[in-house]
């Protein structure tokens, strides 16, 4: 957006607000303000993007100021939100008990192009796409410049279903952000699921915008216009894909969820309950997209997968694209995007840190700490409920087995094992380590165990994480040469804990595996061709 226009719309905006606000505001003070607060009993205050509030004078607030707002703006709707006609400004009001308003917020709208621009190839492969992300990130924002990417640009009819004027603004004339796209408003927010149905069977479009997807009624709208073949683009209530799918109002966006009971065999090979989660159907939409602040997106391609790798515990790592910050808003207005979407990704290693679990779901950090905490282990003469509650209260990776020869490690009583002989004995010939706790204290068991379950060096870790990474790697493309019609692949030789990744790996796509070889060189077979026929 150019500063003539943003000072133009800005103009519109003083228009309507008191003096007391006029007389402290400028463009340049303006430029990153998010919103203008004005609350009964209070002075005015300006809310900038980066979380800072700075107050406008002394002056109180009083209903003079308030009436002088609500008398130069349309009438609040039911949702208590209005605006001013060929802008994105947004005025919401508080209102007391008696219905009384209060205080008002003025959100400012801006058209900031470019915001896309590292996502450009996911928008244009007619796919459905889904954006999460915390209030005040730019999922709005995004949307806008999609509706005018396909509209304009690849000449798709698209249809904005614009709840309160959200996308494009207040007044019959949607504002240009949108470019040729056109808009339904919805008058009340509990209207949107039907405006979103309207949409589809009165005006033939091929790309459908919906903003804030909240309720199950406008799920369930959305899975039937994604299964008449129409390209959706929306936003939803959260933060995360993991979020999402623990929310059983919105689940089903992305499959929804079902509580499936395993056979003992088949909970034994998973090494889980025997109740687990699983997907419930195709997703409503292809591709999920978490906005973790304005300028990068973690992009999960395929959502079916996705949410399959999130419900078994499976390491999965979103692809982290960074806008190009350099690029000058001005110089994109108006322009086709000519440059290449790879041109404007950061790579993950650069950018994001991988040990900040609070930005997406099953990150690397999550992966190396899983792999590193993982053991069975096997108690002789140790109190299971103290290991059990250690294991709880150091959130370890671990679980306590009955089965010697299912064991990872041993942990024995010291003064007992002479009596457990032959138990130690067996535990020699599978090569087991046999960790030693001198009494059945809460603090002797829980050193044994860090010392048990400690990996020494972050060297050897980061190596196991990349020759793991590696190998599901090797596996993926093996599995697509197997679904091409390819025959029997064997893959490179790992050890036990990378081949069971494998193992899953190829169940997952409904294919035969098996290990094969001795010692070092034991290594997964996935079985193709007339092999798997038979």
């Amino acid at each position: 957006m150019s500063n003539l226009q943003f000072q133009n719309d800005l103009d519109r905006l003083m228009e309507v607000v008191p003096d007391k606000v006029k007389r402290h505001v400028t463009y340049e003070q303006m430029e990153d303000v998010i919103e203008i607060v004005l609350d009964i009993g209070r002075a005015p205050e300006i809310r900038h993007s980066s979380g800072k509030i700075e107050y406008l004078g002394k002056d109180i607030v009083n209903y003079d100021d308030i009436k002088y707002i609500t008398d130069r703006i349309q009438n609040f709707t039911s949702d208590n939100r209005s605006g001013i006609p060929g802008t994105l400004h947004r005025i919401s009001a508080i209102r007391n008990r008696q219905g009384k308003i209060i205080g008002l917020t003025c959100r400012i709208g801006r058209v900031v192009t470019g915001t896309i621009a590292c996502i450009k190839d996911f928008c244009l492969m007619g796919k459905s796409i889904l954006f999460l992300g915390r209030p005040g990130v730019g999922k709005t924002t995004k949307l806008r410049e999609i509706s005018r990417l396909v509209a304009d640009e690849i000449g798709k009819r698209v249809v904005v279903v614009d709840t309160s004027n959200e996308i494009a603004g207040d007044g019959d004339t949607p504002h240009p952000a949108i470019g040729h796209a056109r808009r339904m408003q919805v008058s009340q927010p509990q209207f949107q699921k039907d405006i979103m149905i309207e949409a589809v069977e009165n005006h033939t479009p091929e790309v459908i915008v919906v903003d804030e997807i909240g309720t199950e009624e406008e799920a369930q709208a959305a899975r039937t216009i994604a299964e008449r073949g129409v390209m959706l683009i929306a936003t939803a209530h959260g933060n995360s894909l993991e979020s999402l799918i623990k929310n059983p109002t919105l689940s089903d966006l992305v499959g929804g969820i079902q509580s499936v009971t395993l056979g003992d065999d088949e909970a034994r090979r998973r090494s889980t309950q025997k109740t687990v989660l699983e997907r419930e159907k195709q997703p409503t939409f292809d591709i999920v997209i978490e906005i973790l602040d304005r300028n990068t997106l973690a992009v999960y391609k395929d959502t079916s997968e996705a949410v399959d790798y999130i419900l078994r515990g499976w390491p999965i790592r979103p692809e982290i694209r960074k806008v190009d910050e350099t690029i000058k808003e001005d110089d994109k207005q108006d322009k086709p995007q000519t440059q290449g979407a790879a041109e404007q990704i950061h790579s993950y290693d650069e950018k994001i840190d991988p040990s900040d679990s609070l930005k997406f779901s099953f990150s690397r950090q999550k992966y190396v700490e899983e792999m590193k905490a993982y053991k069975k282990i096997y108690l002789y003469a140790v109190s299971r409920t103290i290991v059990e509650k250690v294991i709880e209260r150091l959130d370890l990776n671990a679980e306590i087995t009955r089965n010697l020869d299912e064991a990872d490690i041993v942990i024995a009583h010291k003064n007992f094992a002479k009596g457990g002989a032959k138990i130690l004995s067996t535990a020699n010939e599978y090569r087991l380590q046999v960790f030693y706790i001198k009494t059945n204290s809460m603090a002797q068991i829980q050193k044994v165990l860090k010392e048990a379950l400690q990996i020494s060096s972050s060297e050897s870790l980061q190596g196991y994480y990349d020759d793991a990474e590696r190998a599901l790697d090797e596996a993926k493309v093996a599995i697509n040469k197997i679904l091409a019609g390819a025959n029997n692949i064997e893959l490179q030789p790992q050890n036990q804990q990378i081949r069971k990744l494998q193992h899953e790996l190829v169940e997952q796509h409904n294919l035969v595996s098996k290990s094969v070889g001795e010692g070092a060189e034991r290594h997964l077979r996935i079985v193709g061709g007339q092999d798997f026929e038979q």
